[in-house]
């Protein structure tokens, strides 16, 4: 009797272990190409595991908390779907795996932005039956503990999924899975109006001079939650907001960490327009930590820089929507592997989501078709690289010109300001010359100190290449930015 007791709570105990697999490995993935792929899971302590895919298979024995890891070897681009087989305490069977390329789409709402409400979406619809295609929506759940799963699945594209995924997402994915002939993932990781803080580990932050004002003031409201009930419940509505450090980082990144993928594509920015003086800082920061969290290597970073928006002023001027426009700029300059589509055409002076979301996904596909593929195409925009003062004239040279600058609209060439000693700004009048030069002046500055070019929130600018992408906006002085701390 004893013994049938035992058994009994044996079979009892066994029959409640089970083999758990995070969200972003299911049914319908895209595993990355030409590369190991991490896959992970829990089980019982000291469990063996096996994991079965095609001719592969991994074994490997659960820690003491449970978890376990294998890796998969590399594999070579398929569209015919495999079937992956984990077996532990119990069994789990994946369908529908595809191979191909991996692309993690984050930032705020220009890039949660959805292909039903963007410009073209009609057009969208008809040609979404794309099958090749996957992608999986994180949802939002900002919280400062750290994630190891969310609620959601992967989905093949169709017409009836395509809609209600990010524009910019889908149609980055779509043209290089035309172009590429692959099977493409797509991972949504986007909050409308995140900071960038939210998106990099809260310990990272908290131990960062640069950014001790900002932290120092959520460290502030913190500790007075602890005793004020008021300011908890404050705390915990916020706590599952957008703006919290660290807390997109635990809700949204932390359970996809260390799954297979090319690189990521990123639009943000317009909530940290007025702190633009760290936002380089802060973007270096959370690449390098991505980066080295996700141990893949340096892989590639595409941004967006902001659009342009509100009214057009047409007196030169400070712009804290510059600055922020110019730290994004210095990342590009400061951080390897990284990618800047600039769009400061495609914006909408009345609403900070402009519809026209397939430019964007365009500009930003240049860079990773070049980059990372080996596509010989112009992906980077005209830059400003230095300036000479002669005869009353700044004289601007530049890289990355592409065929040759031109102007987009009008012959003339608009968007440029100028200031002599008493920094005074200027409209100015401007002039492309051979050798992608361009020659700056205004009667009333004789001899120019510095220049400006598309320094505002909203510009009007028409410098581009022959190939279509705008010139960069940019300062040639230092003056002290607006974003600064008085």
């Amino acid at each position: 009797m004893k013994t049938q007791a035992i058994l009994s709570l044996l079979l009892a105990f066994c029959a409640g272990a089970e083999t758990k697999l995070p969200t972003i490995i299911g049914d319908y993935m895209v595993l990355q190409q030409k590369q190991e792929n991490l896959i992970w899971g829990w089980d019982d302590p000291e469990v063996d595991v096996t994991v079965k895919i095609g001719d592969q298979s991994h074994k490997a024995k659960a820690d003491k908390s449970g978890r376990w890891e294998v890796r998969l070897a590399p594999m070579p681009a398929s569209a015919e779907p495999k079937e992956m087989k984990v077996t532990g305490s119990s069994e789990i069977s994946l369908k529908e795996i595809l191979v191909g390329e991996v692309w993690i789409c984050a930032g705020q709402s220009n890039m949660e932005w959805d292909v039903n409400s963007s410009f073209g979406a009609e057009l969208a619809a008809l040609d979404a039956d794309q099958p090749e295609i996957r992608f999986v929506t994180i949802p939002h759940h900002g919280t400062q503990e750290l994630q190891t799963s969310f609620s959601g699945k992967w989905e093949s594209c169709s017409p009836q999924t395509a809609g209600g995924f990010s524009a910019i997402g889908y149609y980055y994915g779509k043209l290089l899975s035309d172009v590429l002939k692959v099977p493409v993932g797509l991972i949504d990781n986007s909050w409308g109006g995140s900071a960038a803080e939210a998106w990099v580990r809260r310990d990272l932050l908290d131990q960062d001079p640069r950014f001790k004002k900002h932290i120092g003031e959520w460290q502030a409201r913190e500790a007075a939650a602890e005793t004020d009930p008021t300011k908890k419940a404050e705390l915990i509505v916020e706590q599952a907001l957008r703006e919290r450090p660290g807390n997109i980082y635990a809700g949204g990144l932390f359970p996809v960490l260390g799954y297979g993928m090319r690189g990521v594509i990123w639009y943000q920015g317009e909530t940290n327009v007025g702190r633009a003086y760290q936002y380089n800082d802060l973007m270096t920061l959370l690449i390098s930590s991505w980066r080295k969290d996700w141990k893949q290597g340096d892989f590639p970073f595409y941004f967006v820089q902001l659009a342009d928006f509100q009214d057009v002023t047409r007196q030169p001027g400070d712009s804290d929507w510059a600055e922020l426009r110019e730290a994004q700029s210095h990342t590009l300059r400061d951080v390897k592997n990284t990618g800047q589509a600039v769009i400061i055409d495609l914006g909408q002076a009345n609403d900070i989501h402009p519809r026209e979301k397939r430019a964007v996904a365009e500009r930003l596909a240049r860079w990773a078709l070049a980059k990372d593929y080996g596509y010989k195409i112009e992906h980077r925009s005209p830059e400003y690289k230095a300036m000479e003062i002669k005869d009353g004239k700044a004289i601007l040279s530049f890289d990355h010109v592409g065929g040759g600058l031109v102007t987009s609209d009008i012959n003339e060439t608009r968007g440029f300001a100028i200031c002599g000693a008493d920094k005074k700004w200027l409209p100015a009048a401007a002039k492309i010359t051979e050798g992608n030069r361009i020659e700056v002046s205004a009667a009333e500055v004789s001899v120019p100190v510095a220049v400006r070019y598309a320094w505002d929130n909203n510009p009007i600018c028409n410098v581009v290449s022959k190939e279509g992408l705008p010139m960069t906006p940019f300062r040639t002085d230092d003056f002290p930015m607006i974003t600064m701390p008085k």
